[in-house]
């Protein structure tokens, strides 16, 4: 058979992704530092920040709707700009790893941290272009077995390799709970094409229990409860670096995977999936702000604030619109800034409290370290959805689109009114168990605070482009325009 390989020019993200790995690769062969050295290679990550500032360049405008390989492949000018925003979120994780890499126990490591980031990304990127149930599935592996590695990159510091254990266990199981669903959906419609499955898949008994085990799958990859009985253990155990890129660019490439398949593959079923996301939606923001108030460790009460933060990503795709879409994309924009922030303060901070990421830690913090704890304060505002901070106008846009079209005269419409009137009143909740951290570092005396300390240059570029992101993402129009300008 002849392949026709200009049909890679239609994947030229994938294609830039594959360049870099290689280039990593190469790289990292070639200035290869053996366990125990104290030698540590200059220039290694200046050259993979350059390679990614390359990719994004590349990539970021908009392209045409266009497919290859059979239809398995496709691409929009939506799916582009989810890619470029993925990427901007794995290019800041990537430069506030260069402190964390520098340890000498993590030095020589280096390389295949790079490596699995950009493995897991080029999964990612085939999932949210996928138009075939295998292709969504192979580009799911991609990005879960790396990503299992990253998480227990630490395997001999705190409970990483628990926590890598307890991650690739549940995602070997969600992963065969969703095949279990697609399964389902293949003895129904004969065929596993996203666009073919539209016109033969009804609301049957077989179909909707298709559904449901396609979207529990895929519900553990997002943190929806009740499939989040992971995340507080695995982002306690990973490395902080690689915790804050599991809660931001993964969560958003499983999000928008989720609601572009919940909208085009079942079309047919839109009032049951819309129930049921629902659900998932309220439980999601509740239990996760309730578990959040109690919790001690940082990176625990993080992982809380991620679950609750996926609540109201998928808030966005309950009206199931084209104003959801740009919603959905435009709340993990704001999040990747807004969560990468916290994440880089706290793993800065964890690098000079031998390791220790207690709130306790953080009382008195504004007294020896007053910028890291206002550019805390601002990053935990937005996700708090404090006005006039990016958060806020995030918020609001996925409360609209999920009231756009709904009426009050008919049951489905009340429903989803009541849900966004739920979600309103956790967003206080969640603003309390914020203001907890602030209160620890500006309120609550320690006679003991962290010393003063000045981060590392790379942490201090990559909170530079957060705080940046937190004001102008709300501010700038342009930003929510050029989105919605994709997706209709």
């Amino acid at each position: 058979m002849k392949i026709d390989y200009s049909q890679f020019l239609n994947m030229i993200p994938e294609v830039s992704l594959m360049a870099i790995l290689i280039i990593v690769f190469l790289a990292d062969l070639f200035t290869a530092v053996k366990p125990g050295e104290q030698k540590k290679r200059q220039g290694f990550n200046p050259l993979v920040i350059v390679l990614f500032l390359a990719h994004i360049l590349t990539n970021i405008m908009p392209t045409v709707e266009t497919s290859t390989f059979g239809g398995m492949y496709v691409t929009n000018p939506s799916i582009s700009i989810i890619k470029s925003i993925l990427a901007f979120g794995t290019l800041i994780v990537i430069i506030q790893a260069h402190e964390w890499l520098n340890r000498p126990d993590t030095h020589f490591k280096e390389g295949e941290f790079y490596a699995l980031v950009v493995s897991t990304l080029l999964g990612m990127n085939m999932m949210v272009s996928a138009n075939h149930f295998l292709l969504f599935f192979l580009g799911l592996e991609l990005a879960s077995v790396p990503m299992a590695c990253l998480v227990a990159f630490d395997k001999y510091r705190h409970h990483s390799a628990e926590a890598g254990a307890k991650f690739i266990l549940t995602a070997v199981f969600s992963s065969g709970v969703m095949l279990y669903g697609i399964s389902f959906l293949y003895g129904a419609a004969g065929t596993l094409y996203f666009d073919d499955m539209v016109a033969h898949l009804s609301a049957t008994p077989i179909v909707i229990i298709g559904m449901v085990f396609f979207f529990s799958g895929l519900g553990f990859k997002i943190s929806l409860v009740p499939f989040h009985f992971w995340t507080a253990d695995s982002y306690q155990g990973a490395p902080t670096v690689v915790t804050g890129y599991l809660s931001v660019v993964s969560k958003g490439a499983a999000a928008f995977a989720l609601c572009a398949i919940l909208m085009k593959v079942f079309a047919p079923m839109v009032a049951y999936w819309q129930y049921m996301l629902m659900v998932v939606v309220v439980l999601s923001i509740t239990i996760a702000n309730l578990f959040a108030i109690h919790q001690k460790d940082l990176k625990r009460f993080m992982a809380f604030s991620s679950i609750s933060q996926a609540g109201y990503i998928m808030l966005a795709v309950v009206g199931n619109s084209a104003m959801g879409v740009t919603a959905l994309s435009y709340y993990v924009l704001i999040y990747v800034v807004a969560n990468l922030a916290v994440f880089g303060i706290i793993s800065t901070v964890e690098e000079h409290n031998d390791g220790v990421v207690n709130m306790d830690s953080y009382n008195g913090f504004y007294q020896t370290n007053p910028r890291l704890s206002f550019i805390m304060t601002l990053a935990l505002f937005s996700l708090g959805g404090i006005p006039p901070f990016a958060g806020m106008f995030s918020k609001f846009f996925a409360f609209m689109a999920a009231v756009q079209g709904a009426q009050l005269d008919n049951t489905l419409g009340a429903t989803i009114y009541v849900v966004v009137f739920i979600a309103l009143i956790n967003t206080v909740i969640s603003l309390y168990y914020y203001l907890l951290i602030v209160k620890a570092m500006y309120i609550k005396h320690n006679d003991n605070p962290l010393p003063t300390f000045r981060s590392h240059v790379n942490t201090r570029l990559a909170l530079a482009i957060c705080v940046l992101g937190i004001v102008a993402f709300g501010v700038c129009s342009y930003v929510y325009n050029w989105i919605y300008a994709a997706a209709v």
